[in-house]
Order: structure tokens, then sequence, then C-alpha cells
């Protein structure tokens, strides 16, 4: 197969499995999301859909939010992991959402980077997710697929996310990178991986990544 033949496979692949695509964290509006995103930061979707409605029920606004202290903040969201971390990043988020955005949250990679706890992935997840804009967020199961997958060298996300937007068209990126992290949780994960359920892989898969798998599993 060619690269671009291999592209399309997995395009194609994902939208048979996939063709509506739920969105892994509950939320309600941009700045929900924002915060959800944030918060899942080495944790579990799950975790974060179960902590954020306890939150949201305080505060699910710039404003509501700046009235809790860091530390009231961090006892709600304690379970999720890093709370020191997020609870700063939040309370600090929302008093510069209302300083310089008047309580609204950012359309740009650099404002949304601008704020405190905001990496690339969640200012890209909140562009695509919230506002429709194209962007590839590139978690660590896109990173782990597209390795494995031939289609990066895997080298970095920086590169994994260059990598995906020259390959994969810019109309399909917002349901793409979604599509794929379904994938790599139900058919593609990294421990407990079964290479037989895996079509993708098995067809298109990275030859050193498959003899690997095969000599793990003599």
């Amino acid at each position: 197969m060619t690269k671009q033949e291999k592209v399309n496979f997995v395009i194609n692949t994902l939208y048979k499995l996939y063709p509506e695509i739920p969105i892994p964290l509950d939320h309600k509006d941009p700045y929900t999301l924002l915060i959800a995103v944030l918060m899942s930061a080495q944790s579990t979707d799950v975790r974060v859909n179960q902590i954020t409605p306890l939150l949201f029920e305080r505060a699910d606004n710039p404003y509501d939010m700046i009235k809790l202290s860091v530390e009231e903040i961090r006892e709600i969201i304690k379970p999720v992991g890093l709370s020191p971390m997020k609870s700063k990043g939040i309370h600090g988020l929302s008093q510069i959402l209302i300083e310089k955005h008047n309580g609204e949250v950012p359309k740009t990679y650099e404002d949304l980077e601008a704020l405190p706890a905001v990496g690339r992935k969640t200012a890209a997840v909140v562009l695509s997710q919230a506002f429709g804009i194209p962007a590839f967020p590139v978690d660590t199961h896109i990173h782990r697929l597209m390795y494995r997958w031939n289609l990066t060298n895997g080298k970095n996300v920086v590169q994994t996310e260059k990598d995906a937007k020259r390959l994969f068209p810019k109309e399909l990126w917002n349901d793409l990178h979604l599509q794929i992290i379904w994938y790599g949780r139900q058919y593609s994960p990294a421990r407990g991986w079964d290479l037989e359920k895996d079509i993708i892989t098995k067809t298109i898969g990275r030859k050193s990544v498959l003899e690997d798998y095969y000599k793990k599993k003599k």
C-alpha cells in the first residue's frame, strides 16, 4: 500500500466503526470544556466526568470560580490527581478570562496557551470541540497509534501532530482525532493489546512493531 492508500484505509475504517462520534468529556460550553480538559491531564475521562458535576455545581463560569479559593477547588477535584497544580490553574485562568477576555474563552492557540496550566493539546481540544476550528490534538493514544501505523516517526507529540495534519485532510481533523482516541482505547491499547482485533495496525502496521508483537507472543 502507498502512504495515501494507508491514510484512506485509516479514514474509511474509522468512519465505519464510528459514524457517530461521542465527545469523551461532559461539558455544556467552552468554559466547562476547558476546565474538564485541564482536569483530564494524567487522569481518565471517566474519573473527570464523575468530578466535574461537583465542581460545576459550585461554579460553572469564571466569575463564580474565582469566588472559590484555590484550596476549595483543590478539595473538590482531588480524586482526579495533580490537584495542587490543576486547582491553581483553574483559579488563575478564570481570573485571566475575566480580566483579559470579558469572561469568554478565547479562540486562538496563542491566547489559550497563555492561560495557566493550558498546553497545546488542551488548547487544540477546546478549539476543535468547543468552536469547530480545525485542530488535531495529540494525546497518548494518537501518538501511539500514529507510530504503530507508521504514519510518524513517533519522536514526540509535536512531530506527530505535524505529520497527522500533513497526511489527513483538514476538514476531517476534528472527527479523526476523536475517532483515533476511541479506536486506541477499544482496539489498540498500550497494555493488553490483541493485534487480531486491531484491524488497522494488522493491515498497515509498522514492520518492527508487528515483529515485536509476534516475538512477545511466542
